[in-house]
């Protein structure tokens, strides 16, 4: 990467948008536009500058897309949390829903038999894990927390987020003068949150141990706020409550009357009435029975396997995170499944299809893996030959990877495949695909 200056607005048609929701001008050297859309005629600057494509800013609409909308957030365009807000919600599904048809189809060179309708749900105040950086700006004389800026290292100086769930999104200001007077402020990089249904926590990573003052100055800060501090000084086994006083997480799957607990550091899935959707989605496609014997790879602290375990005769999940393993079997425990068992295992190495898990018949699969997608797990896929299987993806890249091995090479057919907005407003992905053997080796004897 290179810049160049100075820098003069030039004038382009936007054809597509990019894996980062940015506008794709070509004519030229192509440049990525973000906050500009498809069909639109946009004045813009390049700012960085690549091999194969430039960043650009984006200066005027000069012809706007039908699809337009005023942005909610008065940050949209300097903050880098959000890259849509600017486009209509319907039109957002519509794109993403388009960026999976051309990732399979260019990809994988497969097509669904059925495309699911697009999942939705809420568009603000959704978002109910973040990491925000954190930084003391001594030009402002204040600390600053937030998103960080598009196209930039600086974090965006943001007055409330109207993505991030209650009460959080109402306290970066009051974050900031928090972190402005404490005796380390240049020593806190970075905080992340986790608000539960019973508890908001945020967690703030400390390079230094506040002193006496500092640990009063967050102790009102909780008081003030209803909200609970950790403090992490090196890895996820660092952190520690500010005050020693339980701090139990859950959330709830009301349709299958779930509380599930959780830890700050814990991945869940960001969007809280989504994520209900969702399951609820993936278990109908399962089509189980009382019968149905279900493997449930990548399976996290069970928020899959445990609504499975309501339906099915036995449900083995399988998870590479040994903390993630033990909150399962916990969080079965808490709720009275014992038709759930748990596995510790790496699934991107090799040694666990010597398991005994693995080698144990099962009726259906579903993964959700990590954006790498799954690509070691595929040949015990075909070796268990489930007569049904979910894959749930965050990244449409290694899902259409993912999925041509399957179909081309390990004898599924792609049965349907749809979206779900779990990050609205953003570029991200998340996708669905159903699989089963394909017709030719469901027939063979």
């Amino acid at each position: 990467m290179s810049r160049r200056g100075p820098a003069v607005a030039e004038t382009g048609r936007v054809e597509s948008l990019n894996h980062a929701g940015e506008g794709v001008v070509r004519g030229g050297k192509t440049a990525f536009v973000g906050g500009a859309l498809p069909g639109e005629t946009v004045s813009f600057i390049r700012r960085r500058h690549h091999r194969q494509h430039d960043e650009a800013q984006l200066v005027a609409v000069l012809e706007p897309a039908a699809e337009r909308v005023q942005p909610r957030c008065a940050h949209f365009g300097v903050c880098g949390g959000c890259a849509l807000q600017h486009l209509d919600s319907a039109a957002q599904l519509q794109i993403k829903e388009r960026q999976l048809r051309e990732s399979l189809g260019r990809v994988a060179r497969v097509a669904p038999r059925e495309w699911l309708a697009p999942l939705g749900g809420p568009q603000w105040h959704y978002r109910r894990r973040a990491r925000l950086g954190a930084r003391f700006v001594h030009a402002r004389g204040r600390s600053l927390v937030g998103f960080r800026e598009r196209l930039s290292s600086y974090i965006a100086d943001l007055g409330r987020c109207e993505v991030l769930a209650g009460p959080v999104g109402d306290l970066l200001a009051p974050l900031g003068e928090l972190l402005s007077a404490l005796a380390i402020r240049e020593r806190v990089p970075q905080i992340e949150v986790a608000v539960a249904e019973n508890a908001v926590v945020l967690v703030v990573r400390v390079l230094d141990a506040p002193g006496a003052d500092d640990t009063a100055a967050l102790l009102a800060f909780e008081r003030t706020h209803g909200v609970r501090i950790c403090l992490q000084s090196g890895g996820l086994d660092s952190m520690r409550p500010l005050r020693e006083a339980p701090l139990q997480l859950e959330y709830s799957l009301p349709e299958f009357a779930l509380r599930l607990r959780f830890e700050p550091g814990d991945f869940i899935q960001v969007n809280a009435e989504l994520n209900r959707s969702l399951v609820a989605r993936v278990v109908g496609l399962l089509e189980l029975d009382g019968e149905s014997q279900v493997l449930d790879l990548y399976c996290g602290l069970g928020n899959f396997t445990l609504p499975i375990a309501r339906r099915v005769a036995r449900v083995v999940g399988v998870e590479g995170e040994a903390a993630l393993v033990a909150r399962a079997r916990e969080n079965a425990a808490l709720n009275g499944i014992g038709n759930a068992e748990f596995h510790s295992a790496n699934l991107a190495g090799a040694d666990f299809a010597a398991a005994p898990w693995a080698g144990r018949g099962y009726s259906h699969v579903l993964l959700d893996p990590p954006r790498v997608g799954a690509r070691e797990v595929l040949p015990l896929l075909a070796r268990v030959a489930p007569r049904r299987m979910v894959y749930v993806s965050c990244h449409p890249g290694s899902l259409a990877r993912d999925l041509g091995i399957l179909v081309h090479e390990l004898g599924f057919e792609l049965l349907a495949a749809g979206v779900a907005d779990m990050f609205p407003h953003t570029a991200h992905v998340e996708s669905i695909a159903v699989l089963a053997p394909a017709t030719r080796n469901r027939n063979q004897p």
